[in-house]
């Protein structure tokens, strides 16, 4: 077979259905939306994306799947307008109020999803989506961030298809069921005609940051569900092996950091 002839859109969605993938309702965002905004906004991965994104000759910008705003406000100074779209209205209120906490006047916010009509988004320069792309139709979803930019698109999407290190889900026993990766964008990207640029950002486990195993098995838990008795054993087994890696949550992930012109 050809590789013209693979529909990698279809494969995608195959695999998120495998995976038991679903989008989260945005009353789920809307709970952790004031969490969210307590957390610090200069992190490595904000300062690694605002490094890798080329934003020469951009006077404006839409962060799709904004949240709170690290990305779409670090990147203000340099914009016109800044456009913040998030399903979730919660994040978008938490957006609008980091904006006037750092005195930023040139922002407006869209309530929209991605499986949402785009035919009134607006238009920019610069498009960005930062961790927000675990989308159930992943060609829809691209060829909306295309059409929307006028010059260039980034964004960033998982590596390997869990935050959880594989080593932890194996210990435990369970089956490995991962979300689509990066791989197909390469590809539907490729059938779109574009050619995108690809690059990583390293990042600790979700589960990184321990100070004991208790605490290691606790968190294990608010991430993968409610553990047996026999699963808690492996889990702190895993840990005690080799604590200084499950203290930084496994040996890490990576974000996948793809861009492409537009124009």
């Amino acid at each position: 077979m050809l590789l013209t002839g693979i529909d990698f859109g279809q494969l995608y969605r195959d695999q998120m259905a495998l995976a038991g993938g679903k989008e989260k309702p945005a009353s789920a965002w809307d709970a952790r939306a004031l969490e969210m905004q307590k957390r610090p906004s200069d992190s490595h991965y904000t300062q690694a994306f605002i490094e890798l994104t080329n934003t020469s000759d951009c006077s404006t910008v839409l962060d799709m799947g904004c949240g709170t705003g690290a990305i779409g406000l670090a990147l203000a100074a340099k914009m016109h307008q800044v456009i913040g779209m998030d399903y979730s209205i919660g994040m978008l209120q938490a957006f609008e109020s980091n904006a006037r906490k750092q005195g930023i006047t040139n922002i407006r916010t869209i309530q929209r999803a991605w499986e949402d009509s785009w035919e009134e988004t607006p238009k920019c320069d610069l498009v960005v989506a930062s961790r927000s792309t675990t989308v159930m139709d992943m060609t829809d979803a691209l060829q909306k961030l295309d059409r929307t930019a006028n010059k260039r698109v980034c964004l960033t999407n998982l590596v390997g298809g869990s935050f959880i290190d594989r080593g932890l889900i194996e210990a435990l026993e369970r089956e490995v069921r991962s979300i689509p990766d990066y791989i197909y964008i390469l590809n539907i990207l490729y059938q779109m005609g574009r050619h995108p640029r690809l690059d990583y950002i390293e990042a600790n486990g979700r589960l990184a940051g321990i100070a004991n195993v208790e605490d290691f098995v606790t968190k294990a838990e608010l991430s993968l569900g409610t553990l047996s008795d026999s699963e808690k054993q492996r889990a702190e087994a895993w840990y005690l092996a080799d604590s200084k890696r499950a203290k930084r949550g496994g040996d890490g992930f990576k974000w996948a950091f793809i861009s492409w012109d537009t124009n």
